[in-house]
């Protein structure tokens, strides 16, 4: 029988310095996580800035995405990660991952396969615009 290596690991626990985080340590002190070390990410279509959903990610999540191509997010109700596809088949592919300058939010930038909303439609926002009084600029 012959020994396998241990896989190397990634570049981004390669750069951890806090054992509890497994995100490189400028991006785990970058982030302003909520109480229950969440952090808001804004899911964007990538070749039409289209804003496609709104989810959670801890450290985990937003490391298992950095590194494996495909979006994960933390699911609040359930307690649980899941990656985004895995049932439906409607796979977010990542292009990018930013933090805004208060570091309490991503912008994920992805190409969405399929419908980005549980309830089947493109996005999580279709249909659910609100009547305001729009402004102008002058």
């Amino acid at each position: 029988m012959s020994e396998q290596s241990a896989p190397s690991p990634t570049p981004a626990a390669e750069l951890s310095s806090d054992p509890a985080s497994p995100l490189p340590q400028e991006i785990a002190s970058a982030l302003k996580r909520d109480s229950s070390g969440l952090v808001a990410a804004i899911v964007q279509q990538h070749d039409t800035n289209e804003v496609l959903m709104l989810g959670w990610m801890d450290d985990e999540a937003l490391h298992r995405t950095m590194t494996s191509g495909r979006v994960t997010f933390y699911s609040r109700s359930r307690q649980e990660y899941w990656r985004k596809g895995d049932t439906s088949g409607h796979v977010q592919f990542v292009k990018s991952v930013a933090l805004d300058c208060d570091g309490d939010a991503l912008l994920i930038r992805v190409d969405q396969i399929g419908a980005a909303c549980h309830t089947g439609t493109r996005t999580c926002f279709d249909g659910r615009d609100f009547t305001v009084v729009t402004g102008h600029r002058e």
